[in-house]
């Protein structure tokens, strides 16, 4: 098995092709590094869009240019820089971008609006204009190449490229959607923090792919954490051709628009697990829910501040079942919550109920149970209706590795 490799990878699945979409890629050099980093996608005319991003408040130029492009609810290509975000670089940034921008249009003769950028890496580095300019002549002229040498492209400290499909009947017609996307540290959600691209070959309305996006977003990728820090870059955006020929999907009233929106969030869920399985170090994929607080949203700040604990975290890496680090993080989250109606399982197996370790508990079934590489903690509050679920990975020496090292 590679070293470097992350120990929850899971292989890169089989993709379909997407009609209306053709991936290039080329070596722009933005690192000292021998590999494909920047990432050419031209789509057909006509191509839907819908986008979410970060809310940081220090985001990249290509985020603020984003939130507005998506907008206009179309779009003709995709660009993706892999070395550098490009953020926090003030006017120099935006220069390099539009510059992008302008030569892409120029080749497709489509409004430069209609090109959409993305960058990832280090921060506080202007985008080189050269390199970017070259990078771009070389894609345009490459030759097509797969998902999984995408997906591998717009990689940064990823382990394993990522992607997901799946599919749906809408109006009688198969339509298809395939995924990828990156990230393996700077995770969690305040939107969510990575790049992702989905693709379809779906006939949908912008405004319902955007109203689409937004409700999987809200239950997949604002769901994961592996290290609590929000990105200036986050990105997911969702391109659909039209060319599967069915019916266009306007509103749920349409036959099939079901059938779709479950394909989307499945997809969406598929990779923003992915990510957390490439967490920086990480060694256990975690799953957390959250019950019987007052609303789901109470229940899911909870479900977030137990993930983004280092002591739960680390916890778990030491394969420790020490529940008490859970109450801990119950209690810091700022929501309602009653010590003596407060329930902790992992697994299937209560360890606390009512306040109180459970008269019957056993730690040998835990102890086994946090030695393999799927946990699942669960949490009562004993209060209301809401709940929730996120995911998470444990903390271990690897992530303070990779990240002490990471602009070497």
């Amino acid at each position: 098995m590679d070293p470097t490799r992350s120990p929850l990878a899971l292989p890169f699945p089989a993709m379909p092709v997407i009609d209306g979409v053709t991936l290039r890629t080329a070596r722009a050099r933005y690192k000292d590094w021998d590999r494909a980093d920047l990432t050419y996608v031209e789509l057909v005319e006509g191509t839907s869009v819908a986008g979410v991003f970060t809310r940081s408040a220090c985001p990249s130029t290509e985020v603020e240019m984003g939130r507005e492009q998506v907008k206009s609810g179309t779009a003709r290509a995709l660009v993706v820089n892999a070395g550098n975000s490009n953020a926090f670089t003030g006017r120099r940034g935006r220069e390099a971008v539009e510059q992008i921008m302008a030569q892409v249009s120029g080749h497709l003769a489509c409004d430069p609006r209609e090109v959409f950028v993305c960058s990832t890496g280090v921060i506080g580095v202007p985008l080189p204009k050269d390199k970017a300019q070259a990078g771009i002549a070389a894609a345009l002229q490459a030759a097509p190449c797969s998902w999984e040498e995408a997906a591998n492209a717009i990689a940064t400290t990823d382990s394993f490229a990522k992607g997901a499909t799946a599919s749906a009947m809408v109006g009688g017609k198969r339509v298809e959607l395939a995924a990828i996307i990156k990230g393996s540290g700077m995770i969690a959600p305040d939107m969510a923090t990575m790049l992702g691209y989905i693709f379809t070959d779906a006939a949908i309305a912008p405004e319902f792919l955007q109203q689409l996006l937004n409700a999987s977003n809200a239950q997949t990728f604002s769901c994961i954490t592996v290290d609590s820090d929000t990105s200036t870059s986050d990105t997911v955006l969702a391109f659909a051709t039209g060319r599967a020929g069915n019916p266009p999907l306007t509103s749920f009233e349409d036959p099939g628009a079901d059938a779709f929106a479950a394909a989307l969030h499945d997809v969406c869920r598929q990779i923003a697990h992915l990510v957390v399985r490439d967490g920086e170090g990480a060694s256990k994929f975690i799953e957390i829910a959250v019950t019987g607080a007052v609303s789901n949203a109470s229940a899911h700040r909870i479900g977030m501040s137990i993930a983004n604990s280092p002591l739960v975290k680390t916890a778990i890496a030491g394969e420790d079942a020490n529940w008490g680090r859970v109450v801990m993080a119950v209690g810091k989250a700022g929501e309602p919550a009653d010590r003596d109606k407060l329930a902790i399982r992992f697994a299937d197996k209560w360890v606390a109920q009512a306040g109180l370790a459970v008269d019957s508990y056993d730690e040998a079934p835990i102890a086994a149970h946090l030695k393999g590489q799927e946990i699942s903690i669960g949490v009562d509050l004993g209060l209301g209706q809401g709940r929730a679920t996120v995911w998470t990975c444990d903390l271990t020496h690897g992530y303070i590795a990779i990240n002490a090292d990471y602009r070497s």
